[in-house]
């Protein structure tokens, strides 16, 4: 009987790859056309970047990184760099964590009847914080806390803060409304709603945003020296002004490891939070 039944089904052809009616379809198409337009809009020199005159000064230049330095005092500076990065990636990304909620608790609606009077602002606000890049907002800082990684934490913070903001807001509002709605109807408060009910639910994900989001942020940090905002980048930028490449390849190897074992310990973490 199940097979006469399976046999009698009608089964039905795969869909058209692109059909007038789907929204998609022109969606994928638009970005096609965007991608096309903007190799023909650079003029890429191909044909001279692939030349073997270009692979042969690429070569020259990759062999003035060998052998590395590795002196005992260079490398007790590296290593005093790689503490800088690590704590300002560190501090700035739970510096954002805290700002990110305290902006994305106005930023959401948190039931269907919730009027959310400050939620445009506060979007407004965090649209501000992450439109403007870390290298900026460094460059802007430098001028009121100096050289050094305190203006770089507080520009990864800002930036980060931005971006969390946003994120923690959309998981706070995608968050199921059941429990929430159970103790408003017992008469608890707002913030004790907010406390049982509905952060419970979505702290994996908050947790999950922030350590992507430190992942990240511990390569920026390493960009932030370049325009002396401490750690990593500030030497990077000093021994490839004086193109001393030697030194140059032992920063960048320092770079590789720290961002290496900065995603091993993500990795750990969000595996440790989902058991």
């Amino acid at each position: 009987m199940r097979a006469r039944d399976a046999a009698n089904q009608t089964y039905r052809l795969p869909p058209r790859i692109f059909d007038a009616r789907c929204r998609a379809c022109w969606y994928a198409l638009g970005i096609v056309v965007l991608i096309v337009a903007s190799f023909w809009s650079l003029d890429l020199q191909w044909a001279q970047f692939l030349s073997l005159q270009a692979l042969a000064s690429m070569a020259r230049f990759v062999a003035e990184f060998f052998p590395p330095e590795t002196s005992a005092p260079f490398l007790a500076k590296v290593g005093q760099g790689m503490v800088e990065t690590f704590a300002m990636s560190l501090l700035g990304t739970l510096l954002a964590a805290v700002l990110g909620i305290v902006l994305a608790l106005p930023a959401s609606r948190m039931h269907e009847g919730d009027p959310a009077r400050l939620r445009g602002a506060a979007r407004l606000l965090l649209n501000a914080l992450r439109a403007i890049p870390e290298l900026v907002w460094a460059a802007l800082l430098l001028v009121a806390a100096g050289l050094g990684p305190f203006a770089g934490t507080l520009a990864l913070a800002l930036h980060t803060s931005g971006v969390l903001g946003r994120l923690f807001a959309e998981a706070i509002e995608n968050a199921p409304r059941e429990p929430a709605a159970a103790l408003r109807v017992q008469g608890i408060d707002a913030p004790r709603v907010f406390l049982y009910a509905t952060l419970p639910q979505v702290l994996p994900q908050l947790m999950s945003y922030t350590l992507y989001r430190w992942e990240n942020n511990i390569r920026a940090a390493t960009i932030l020296g370049v325009v002396g905002a401490g750690g990593l980048g500030q030497l990077l930028a000093f021994h490839m002004g004086l193109f001393q490449m030697n030194k140059t390849a032992t920063v960048l190897a320092a770079m590789l490891l720290l961002v290496a074992l900065v995603d091993a310990a993500s990795f750990g973490l969000r595996r440790w939070m989902t058991r």
